[in-house]
């Protein structure tokens, strides 16, 4: 992650933003998972009627990888210079075809737009095409009853939670709570990444919580 040597402004200016920002409605429907989600057009909404009011923007651009994976790369920026180069979010499309492509780019820049400003935008993966891998949904969906086993995390769970860790630690620092990333995954009881979807869900929520609480001054 490439960032400004001061990201001071920027985490002033994110931490008012959390605390009007206002969680956009799932109206989207998830025909795999009978779940709703926020769609792309919802989560820009909601970032762009708060985000302006304290400086900040982002900017997103596609990426490709050697291995057949496409992406959306994410800076988060601010009017006083500073800014945040969030790593690339990739998967590889269902289809090498361009709506294929298409519905996987949309969905990175829903995930990674949602993970960087802390918008909670689905409660499973809803992008249909953005991975071969939900063709067998379905049949995954049964063979977990059958089975009666946990779910593990999916990748995008994974990666929202440690962005979240990423911008938790960044506001704990800034209030002088931590000293680092590793004593803030040890604070949320993260001792690594093969979490259940389960648990994985519930940490994302208490960080996403917890940031509120700082924004709101109760700690």
């Amino acid at each position: 992650m490439n960032k400004s040597e001061s990201i001071t402004e920027l985490n002033k200016a994110l931490a008012n933003f959390h605390k009007e920002v206002k969680q956009p409605m799932k109206d989207a429907n998830n025909p795999f998972f009978k779940s709703k989600y926020v769609p792309l057009e919802n989560v820009v909404e909601a970032i762009d009627d708060v985000a302006p009011k304290f400086g900040l923007t982002y900017s997103q651009y596609p990426v490709t990888t050697d291995d057949g994976k496409v992406g959306i790369a994410t800076v988060l920026l601010h009017e006083s210079g500073e800014f945040i180069e969030y790593p690339p979010a990739t998967t590889k499309p269902d289809k090498n075809t361009p709506q294929g492509v298409g519905s996987a780019l949309t969905y990175m820049r829903r995930y990674s737009l949602s993970a960087v400003f802390g918008i909670t935008s689905d409660q499973d993966d809803d992008g249909n095409e953005a991975s071969g891998k939900r063709n067998n949904q379905n049949s995954q969906r049964q063979n977990y009853k059958q089975n009666n086993a946990p779910k593990m995390a999916s990748s995008q769970t994974i990666g929202t939670l440690k962005q979240q860790i990423i911008n938790i630690t960044n506001l704990m620092k800034e209030y002088g709570k931590a000293n680092s990333q590793q004593e803030v995954e040890e604070k949320f009881g993260v001792n690594g990444y093969n979490l259940t979807e389960e648990a994985a869900t519930q940490i994302i929520q208490t960080i996403i919580a917890t940031a509120k609480k700082y924004n709101g001054g109760n700690q």
